[in-house]
């Protein structure tokens, strides 16, 4: 903290605001809060420092955005249940999978999803309009402890777009509209962060002032992006989603860039 000027300190509570405001509607936040941090802090600050300082702000903007939807939605916790449980166990297996498997590996494929994900929603416009349930009873459940597990488990791994890809399964794979898809999407993420910043916090490396501090400014972010994609409504969170994805898209587009050029 000492080594932050006043001016790269207030960046960094704005971009952490701006981020809940988006990870509330639709996931993606971490887009913006990551690399504002990366930028932001001094170049000898650790890599695990810097996630475990993002996961802390993170979670703050989620858990009140959570709450946010919670109040406002009404959600079949007997559907929450298995994702949060199921995601819960897909960050540890990630978490633990991403010590042994180079993640670079990864970001290709993962890119090449972003961009087939982009195309089934753009051309479908219709699409999570409205919640209709396609699966009944235990394969209901049981496709959303999948999408927990695997999404989860993503998020462990590498993370980025961790709540797009909850909003986009839980749209096209269970049916739900872009609203009640976001809204689980946020118990579920606040979920993984927990998991995460546990692991962090354990091995000291959190910035706790600035992360407690960037964590004010996402609470409020969360909470005004969430009251936000209430009352908008569907439409709305589906054109913010696109958004989000295509910067995704284009992070990873040049993510890749530089690892073919290296």
């Amino acid at each position: 903290m000492s080594d932050l000027s006043t001016l790269s300190l207030a960046a960094l509570i704005l971009a952490a605001f701006v981020a809940g405001w988006v990870d509330a509607v639709v996931g993606g936040g971490g887009l913006i809060q990551l690399p504002a941090l990366l930028i932001g802090l001094p170049s000898s600050t650790p890599p695990a420092m810097i996630l475990g300082t993002n996961k802390i702000s993170s979670f703050c903007g989620t858990a009140t955005s959570s709450l946010t939807y919670a109040l406002r939605i009404p959600l079949d916790w007997r559907t929450v249940a298995p994702l949060v449980v199921a995601s819960a166990v897909g960050a540890a297996v990630g978490a633990s999978l991403a010590r042994l498997l180079p993640r670079e590996a990864f970001t290709p494929i993962v890119l090449i999803a972003l961009i087939g994900v982009g195309l089934y929603v753009w051309r479908r416009p219709q699409l999570g309009m409205a919640s209709v349930r396609k699966h009944v009873g235990r394969r209901h459940y049981g496709l959303t402890a999948v999408i927990g597990l695997v999404v989860g488990a993503y998020d462990g791994f590498l993370g980025p777009g961790t709540g797009s890809f909850f909003v986009i399964l839980l749209v096209a794979v269970i049916g739900y509209g872009f609203l009640e898809a976001s809204a689980m999407a946020k118990i579920a993420n606040l979920i993984t962060n927990l998991s995460a910043i546990v692991v962090f916090g354990l091995s000291g490396s959190v910035i706790w002032t600035l992360g407690l501090l960037m964590g004010a400014a996402n609470l409020v972010g969360g909470y005004l992006g969430a009251r936000t994609a209430i009352s908008r409504g569907n439409s709305f969170v589906r054109k913010i989603f696109l958004v989000v994805l295509f910067g995704l898209i284009i992070k990873l587009a040049y993510d890749v860039a530089v690892q073919l050029a290296g």
